[in-house]
């Protein structure tokens, strides 16, 4: 069974940083693009930022370019997303994604991914 486990998400103050991570299990994920989306309270999940399957490109939603880093570790099937300066607006819960084919662009759109995380609530305050 394929799981993608994503943690680290916290209570932090406006300014304040937090590193999520997300373990994949029941298959590899090192030839297949990963990435994390967003969904505040009352609005649509939105693309964060993703990484392609050797690490070396990487996308970011404009809200979080410059704050937001993603990286993944192949060795380990896991991809984390840093987050610095963070900002009440960025209080949403946090989902890890994948793409099912390898080598696939995963892109901005939910159709583009194939596995989900169970999310994890980051909650930032003013």
């Amino acid at each position: 069974q394929v799981q993608l486990k994503d943690s680290g998400g916290g209570l932090v103050q406006a300014g304040g940083s937090l590193r999520l991570s997300c373990a994949a299990s029941g298959r590899t994920f090192s030839r297949n693009d990963m990435g994390w989306f967003r969904q505040a309270p009352g609005k649509e999940r939105e693309f964060v930022a993703s990484i392609n399957w050797r690490g070396g490109t990487t996308d970011y939603a404009d809200s979080v370019k410059g704050r937001f880093t993603i990286s993944r570790d192949n060795s380990r099937n896991s991809v984390y997303l840093q987050m610095i300066s963070l900002k009440p607006e960025d209080t949403a819960v946090y989902y890890c994604a994948a793409s099912g084919k390898p080598f696939d662009a995963m892109g901005r759109d939910k159709l583009g991914v194939d596995y989900w995380g169970k999310g994890t609530l980051v909650t930032v305050s003013s």
